[in-house]
């Protein structure tokens, strides 16, 4: 975690290698509710404040890849905050298991509602195996209001119960069930209609796997789907919907969309999985940057 969290550290301006724009970034998102309600809004704080003088010299628009490590790596992220973010993202996700064992590992104690958990933990495996059917029902289960009151969760159980039929290859029975569960939610909302074209589209070709809209049949498909329906349950129970360890990797691609606007060269990572960090040639980066 250690080398992935640095990065992303130096991205917003906590650790070292910001640029004024990357500053600027990090300035629009100090007010964010990232750390609200954790504990680590006040560790945030004084690892921005700490290293403020990073964000403050223009010597950072100069700054090549081995500089930018090793600022990264002399910048110092307190261990507890980065168990915390772990923490925090294995409970928001319902990866029950893994947060217990890290709890114990770490002596973080952190508080959970230990039925809605497991009950979030079996709708995603429904939805990760198929069943959606089966996760529907659980879901009216925990919250018979959920499905009724948010239009595209609804939409996207549907959809994917059309997707498990084309899969199956039932043809006339996903017909049948686009015609009499998927029709109406397309009325007067294009970017549904959109969705729902793709996937009818499926049906258009002997093999589905061989048509332009095979993502729709793989695993990350119904990953996807579990996600934004662990999130719905979340945000009606009142709780984070997200977590946190997700937004930080939303603020680093935001930051550094930011940056290439701005036609600035800097050290990019562009593998977020291994945190590698491209190469910059140190005379382009000067010269764009003065």
């Amino acid at each position: 975690m250690s080398a992935a969290l640095n990065p992303m550290a130096a991205a917003f301006g906590l650790g070292a290698g910001s640029s004024v724009a990357s500053q600027a970034s990090f300035g629009a998102y100090r007010q964010n509710p990232l750390t609200a309600n954790t504990g680590i809004s006040s560790n945030f704080s004084q690892v921005s404040s700490s290293t403020s003088p990073y964000m403050s010299t223009s010597s950072d628009y100069n700054t090549d890849k081995a500089e930018w490590l090793n600022r990264i790596e002399n910048s110092h992220i307190d261990r507890n905050l980065m168990n915390r973010l772990v923490m925090n993202y294995l409970v928001t996700e319902g990866f029950k298991e893994a947060a217990d064992k890290f709890g114990v590992e770490t002596g973080i104690s952190y508080p959970y509602d230990s039925e809605s958990l497991n009950e979030r933990i079996k709708i995603r495996d429904a939805i990760e195996i198929g069943a959606i059917e089966l996760a529907k029902n659980l879901i009216n289960n925990l919250h018979p209001e959920l499905i009724d009151s948010n239009r595209y969760l609804a939409f996207h159980l549907q959809q994917q119960q059309l997707i498990e039929l084309i899969r199956e290859k039932k043809l006339e029975d996903a017909l049948l069930f686009a015609q009499n569960h998927l029709s109406e939610y397309g009325e007067n909302n294009e970017k549904i209609q959109e969705e729902l074209e793709r996937t009818m589209a499926l049906l258009a070709f002997e093999n589905a796997n061989d048509s332009p809209f095979a993502d729709l049949l793989h695993p990350v498909q119904r990953q996807k789907l579990a996600s934004e329906v662990n999130s719905a349950i979340l945000e009606f129970e009142n709780l984070e919907s997200n977590a946190k360890l997700n937004t930080l990797i939303r603020m680093l691609l935001w930051s550094q969309d930011l940056l290439d606007k701005k036609s600035i060269v800097y050290p990019k990572m562009s593998d977020l999985a291994n945190a590698a960090i491209e190469d910059v040639n140190i005379n382009q980066l000067i010269n764009s940057n003065q």
